[in-house]
């Protein structure tokens, strides 16, 4: 099972990003997706989320009304279009898949995550 992030590199500030996330070995349908980044020194933090059916998706207050989040379940896939990058944005951002059966399609607290990607990386100069 692999959670392979991609869509990484370096931007300017008010500049667009588009991530993707690939599944291997597991089936979407059966997750809810997730993205989370990790700043250079700081903690790892909720970005946004969507249900396993697509119909519900959440966002951090940072990122709401910049960041879509969607998945594609046929395809296994998961993206996140970032537009309006601020030099804040920059961290690794990650993909986490959580069991559907949770009470919650996402928890802030990255806690009760099936599977994790290992990353991409995020730099928005100023």
């Amino acid at each position: 099972v692999q959670l392979q992030a991609s869509g990484g590199g370096l931007v300017q500030c008010g500049g667009s990003l588009r991530l993707s996330c690939a599944g291997i070995g597991f089936h979407f349908s059966n997750y809810a997706m997730n993205w989370f980044r990790q700043a250079p020194g700081m903690e790892r933090e909720f970005v946004a989320a969507v249900s396993w059916s697509g119909r519900n998706t959440a966002y951090a207050d940072s990122v709401k009304g910049r960041f879509t989040v969607s998945a594609d379940n046929a395809k296994n896939t998961l993206s996140l279009q970032m537009n309006s990058l601020k030099p804040e944005d920059t961290a690794i951002y990650y993909c986490a898949a959580r069991n559907k059966f949770r009470q919650s399609y996402y928890d802030r607290g990255g806690r009760d995550y099936t599977y994790w990607g290992k990353g991409t990386l995020v730099t928005v100069s100023s």
